[in-house]
């Protein structure tokens, strides 16, 4: 297992011009097109045969299917629609960013895709390797880059047994170190669109009409009075609101209203239950002034789980190699990830791996517009990538 280490060291400086051309070139959603070329050309050059399951996806395998199980390595490489302030010399101009260091999985993911077209002959199976647009959810479409991925057939052909995928995180967690948890490991998410519909009246007469802003108001107080008396203080529930419309006038009175926001939870229950709750509660608020109103919850994306089993397995294999535990996660992360689609479906482990804050980048988290990742990190990425897919086919070996 120390090859693993020393091979990934070597690859240091190419996974870091990797992530710094992906940086200077960020994409957003299904549309990667300079993305998904750069990264096929590259394993290409490994000797990769690439396939696409997906607009702006990119499918490729290593081993013997045959010979063993299968494992599934997956790393997203969409950007966000961030203008970037981080005066990098690689830094983007094009009104988009990696600030959520979508750039280093990819980057770290053809490190692990070298070394494991190096050890090719001695895999017991086969690996898959899954680059995936869309995983930010920036595409003006009803479905995320792990419902497309999922659809286009990843996890067959040959069959999936077990996922894995690494994330970067600054600020709070240790530059180079790792850590995961069994169980939920990312929070649950669903847009929640409200349509209120109204009646128009002049401004001077409101009596005369049904007002949608005022039937906002208080379904906006209502999804939070539904949190604080409908659910069990002990779940995490966060309904947010970040856009609110109606109207172009100071003295009109509307005829309709849209409010947009999310639903994040951390328990399949809870989400469910707070759907069933919203919808009521909606629909009772605006018949109570006389309107009417519909909520639906749109391109949801459930809780990202870690299997228990596996997640001890992978977690062992990166202890021994590197010599240092795997820290656990006091709790779930509150943002959402869509390998939470994967994860439904087949056992899959999500390990972070810190980045700390580097100077001039203090309190800059993720999708922070001045937010940036320690290089210097990267090949343990690669290393714990590549050596999880060996470990996991060789301990399966008869």
């Amino acid at each position: 297992m120390k090859t693993i280490i020393d091979e990934a060291k070597a690859l240091q400086e190419t996974i870091v011009e990797d992530r710094r051309w992906l940086h200077r070139h960020p994409e957003i959603g299904f549309d990667l097109p300079q993305t998904q070329t750069y990264v096929r050309e590259r394993l290409e050059a490994m000797g990769y045969e690439v396939s696409v399951p997906c607009d702006g996806g990119l499918l490729t395998q290593v081993g013997d299917p045959a010979s063993g199980p299968c494992i599934l390595l997956r790393a997203d490489y969409d950007a966000l629609p961030v203008e970037e302030e981080t005066g990098l010399p690689f830094a983007s101009d094009n009104g988009n960013m990696h600030a959520c260091g979508h750039d280093t999985h990819a980057a770290m993911l053809l490190g692990a895709a070298r070394i494991l077209k190096d050890h090719e002959a001695e895999l017991k199976g086969c690996v898959k390797l899954l680059f995936q647009p869309d995983e930010e959810g920036c595409a003006p479409v009803d479905i995320c880059g792990g419902d497309a991925v999922l659809a286009g057939g990843v996890l067959e052909n040959s069959h999936v047994d077990a996922v894995t995928a690494l994330h970067v995180q600054a600020i709070d967690f240790e530059s180079g170190a790792l850590y995961t948890r069994e169980g939920t490991i990312f929070s649950s998410i669903d847009d929640i669109d409200v349509e209120i519909t109204g009646k128009g009246a002049h401004g001077s007469t409101p009596h005369m009409g049904i007002d949608p802003i005022n039937i906002a108001c208080h379904i906006y107080e209502g999804f939070q009075n539904l949190i604080a008396r409908e659910v069990d203080p002990t779940q995490v529930c966060v309904a947010t609101f970040g856009k609110i419309e109606a109207g172009r006038a100071a003295n009109v009175l509307p005829e309709t209203a849209h409010m947009l926001g999310t639903l994040r939870t951390q328990d399949a229950e809870v989400r469910q239950g707070f759907k069933e709750h919203a919808e009521r509660m909606v629909a009772g608020i605006a018949d109570a002034f006389g309107g009417e109103a519909t909520v639906r919850f749109l391109r949801g994306v459930p809780n990202t789980y870690n299997d228990p089993e596996l997640t001890c397995e992978l977690s062992g294999y990166a202890d021994e190699l590197f010599g240092e535990p795997v820290q656990t996660l006091a709790k779930p992360f509150s943002g959402t990830d869509d390998l939470a689609i994967l994860s439904q479906v087949v056992p899959t482990t999500y390990f972070i791996l810190g980045t700390g804050t580097l100077p001039g980048h203090e309190g800059c988290g993720m999708h922070h517009p001045n937010v940036d990742f320690d290089e210097s990190v990267f090949w343990k990425g690669a290393a714990l990538l590549a050596n999880s897919a060996i470990e996991y086919l060789s301990h399966r070996t008869e």
